[in-house]
């Protein structure tokens, strides 16, 4: 080999070598490393390459009862390390004993430390209002979400849902109740993504398009469905069809393999259309719930491990074709 032969060889390794660094390194990043701000774009949530994340994770249950015991830090890193969540949602019981109205101070703990941790680790998480009522808690959402923002103003991890699951609420009364909610963070935090819930358990989001939120930016709403479920099918796909179509961006804080109880049977078939469905679509997601309850949705078996660190016996059968999914996708 002569000198000239020998110098390409050398330029050609070291460009390897820096190829192969720069690879590493990028799948070494974190979620928010690789996303950063999420903004919305018509009818698109983008990052901050104007490209669509499709996150993709997992909800915490109720911040009560069975639920509760798994908000620690121990399971936040397991479920990256693990499940590979780019995305938790914390589900703040606000109604029920021991939920918000009663312990806010608690509560509030409670979803800072997961928040907290969630941030450390380089993942989005949603600090979600679970509430069926807000629009008559509204002083009391008005004033956790001024001080979340007053926390977490410029993080871009967080993601706020200011109602999860209006009931028969009309658009007119949820869109009124959000946009006094949406006042008060934009006076702090003028640039993370909110997620307004829409009416009917948020299913009626084509509803909410015909007359979105145009007084503030960086709005999302928010479609919720339970896969196995006969009235969850073509008809509820449809209105989210319409809703995309008319320009308002979707974000899929809860849904589940089961029906809309939580419980019922788990059709893989119907499941498996949903999720190709969000696939299509790039819409982010995270998957109802992270519980030991004895019921289909139930990612854990009853006494699960309140620390992590579970092993297929641990898990439900939701739990296992969740985790296989989310190994899946989000190591793309």
């Amino acid at each position: 080999m002569n000198t000239i032969d020998s110098f390409i060889c050398q330029i050609l390794a070291i460009v390897m070598l820096t190829f192969t660094y720069q690879l590493s390194a990028q799948e070494a990043l974190t979620p928010v490393q690789k996303h950063g701000s999420l903004q919305t774009a018509g009818n698109r949530i983008i990052n901050q390459y104007g490209v669509s994340p499709q996150l993709r994770g997992i909800s915490f249950s109720w911040s009560i009862w069975e639920g509760k015991k798994y908000y620690n830090n121990d399971v936040v890193d397991w479920l990256v390390d693990d499940f590979k969540v780019s995305l938790i949602r914390q589900s703040m019981a606000i109604e029920p004993k021991e939920g918000y109205l009663q312990k806010p101070e608690e509560q509030t703990a409670l979803m800072c430390k997961v928040a907290d941790r969630a941030i450390k680790l380089g993942i989005y998480v949603i600090i979600d209002w679970h509430d069926h009522h807000a629009d008559r808690n509204r002083e009391q959402a008005k004033a956790f979400f001024t001080q979340m923002a007053q926390l977490y103003a410029g993080t871009p991890n967080i993601i706020y849902e200011i109602w999860n699951e209006p009931e028969r609420q009309t658009w007119s009364v949820i869109k009124a109740y959000a946009l006094e909610v949406i006042e008060e963070i934009r006076k702090y935090d003028p640039d993370n993504l909110i997620v307004v819930g829409t009416p009917h358990w948020d299913q009626d989001v084509d509803i909410a398009a015909q007359d979105p939120i145009t007084d503030y930016t960086n709005i999302a709403y928010s479609l919720h469905f339970y896969a196995s479920d006969p009235y969850h099918q073509e008809n509820l796909r449809h209105k989210a069809n319409t809703a995309l179509e008319l320009g308002i961006p979707l974000f899929v804080t809860e849904w589940g393999v089961g029906e809309s109880d939580g419980d019922g049977m788990f059709d893989r078939e119907k499941t498996d259309s949903w999720m190709t469905w969000m696939e299509e679509r790039q819409l982010s997601w995270a998957n109802w719930n992270l519980t030991d309850k004895k019921e289909t949705t139930a990612i854990l078996l009853p006494d699960a491990p309140t620390m992590g660190n579970w092993g297929t016996g641990h898990l439900t059968e939701a739990g296992t074709y969740i985790r296989e999914q989310l190994r899946k996708l989000n190591d793309r």
